[in-house]
Order: C-alpha cells, then structure tokens, then sequence
C-alpha cells in the first residue's frame, strides 16, 4: 500500500533514493522494483531487519532489475549518516509530526538531496488527524510514547518545506478508506482491536489492500479528495538552498555509513 506516487516523484532506474522512516520498507521496495539505489532509514532495528530480509528475498525472486541496489541503514532524521547531496530523490512518510525540530529534518533532507532533486513528504491529514485528536487522548503524544506532537495543514506544510530551502510542486490525498477506520479505533479505544466494529472494517481494509476490487479502488479515490488519512507535498530542492557542500551527482557515489545488508540485484 503505497503512499507516494512515484511517477510524480520523478524516480527513474539508477536514481538513489532515501526513505526516510521507512518501517517495514514499502516504499524502499517499490523503488527497488523500479531500479533505483534505494537506501532504507529507520530508528528501530527490528525494522531494519526485515526491510533487509526482504531485500534479500526480492533479488532472490528476480524482482530487482539489472543493477538495482538496496541496503537498510540505522539513522536519526536530524542527523543522517550520509554525505551532502547524497541521493537523488528523498521520501518521508509518516514522519514530520512525531519530531519536535521538523524545520531542522527537512533541513537535513535538503541537506543530502542533491540541487533540483525531488522530495515526497506526507502527513496525517488535518481533518482526519484532528477528529482522532478529539475522539481519544491516548492517540498521540503525550500519551503514546515516540507519537504524533502535531497536527499540519497542507498550507502549514508547505512553508515548512520553503523554510528548508524546498519549491512545492505538487499536491496528493491518499487512504480515503482509512480515515474512518481510525475515527472508529479511537471512539472505542485505540487499544481496543479486538472490538467487533474495528475487526470488522480492518477485514475490509485487508481485503482492499489483498484483492484490490473496484469497489473500493473508486470508493477510496472518492474519499481520499475530501478525508484522505494523508496528504503528500512534493517539492523540488533549489540550488544554494541549504549549507549543502557538494552540488551534483556526483554525490550519490557515497556510501552509506552503518548499512546493513547490502542487496544488489
């Protein structure tokens, strides 16, 4: 279940790409799959660990094209372990709203992304985050430890990827069937996953995400326009737009320090 578009993002065969928070790896896979160098970036090791199990398994299946790479890196946001314009295109999903110096991550991303590189950011949207805000305190930060500490506007979004030193080209809306799903957790617990209601609708959601029917591909589209669970800005990173050293493409020659499991097809 993907996130960000890629043909909006630009990414094409032999780019390098960051994922930045990746989890389990999704979109670090769909660019492997794509041909890219992609570098998977997470703080939790136990996700690193299967990112790279799956890398593995990927070239194993012939899923990767000739030349493809992937390799799974342990990584803070405001401090990655990369040199400056290191990669080509950048992708932070469902990051930004649980770090508290946001501007100082996105300047970081500026950072190792080389002049006129492309970047994906999405958020929680605002009117579905701020309803689960409303619905229960234990949805996020203080009472959920390493969760949400705000909630963003696109136009709030924006001028902190302008802060950074970014161009905003594009707007997206994704998850439509998701949003109602997380009303619903919240209103009868976030913890409570054993509910009838809850175990119902994520059913339906496996069932969109496994079988993909039509029903659901309109029904999402609809909803993403008005309710999306996220928001994606693409942006553009501008020359001299950060303390960023090294300019070119060249960039993207450098290794990454701490990686773990190195994947070439």
């Amino acid at each position: 279940m993907l996130t960000v578009d890629f043909d909006r993002l630009g990414l094409e065969p032999g780019d390098r790409l960051l994922d930045l928070g990746a989890g389990f790896g999704r979109h670090a896979f769909e660019a492997l799959r794509r041909g890219a160098a992609a570098v998977a970036v997470d703080l939790g090791p136990a996700e690193l660990r299967v990112c790279t199990s799956t890398f593995v398994a990927m070239a194993a299946a012939g899923e990767c094209p000739a030349g493809a790479t992937a390799a799974a890196v342990q990584g803070s946001a405001l401090q990655l372990p990369f040199a400056d314009a290191a990669f080509d295109r950048v992708i932070a999903s469902e990051v930004l709203e649980h770090i508290d110096r946001d501007v100082d991550a996105l300047l970081e991303l500026a950072r190792v992304l080389r002049a006129g590189g492309t970047l994906a950011v999405t958020v929680p949207s605002w009117l579905a985050e701020i309803i689960c805000w409303k619905l229960s305190e234990d949805y996020h930060h203080p009472a959920v430890e390493g969760g949400h500490v705000r909630v963003y506007t696109a136009v709030e979004l924006r001028n902190r990827l302008q802060q950074a030193g970014f161009e905003p080209f594009g707007l997206g809306r994704a998850h439509g069937l998701h949003t109602p799903y997380w009303w619903l957790k919240c209103a009868v617990g976030v913890r409570r996953d054993d509910h009838p209601w809850v175990t119902a609708y994520h059913r339906l959601l496996v069932w969109d995400i496994t079988r993909r029917p039509l029903l659901t591909r309109v029904a999402d589209r609809a909803l993403s326009r008005v309710m999306g669970k996220s928001i994606v800005l693409y942006a553009r990173r501008l020359p001299g737009s950060s303390h960023q050293a090294g300019d070119t493409k060249s960039g993207r020659e450098s290794g990454a320090a701490n990686g773990n499991g190195d994947v070439a097809a």
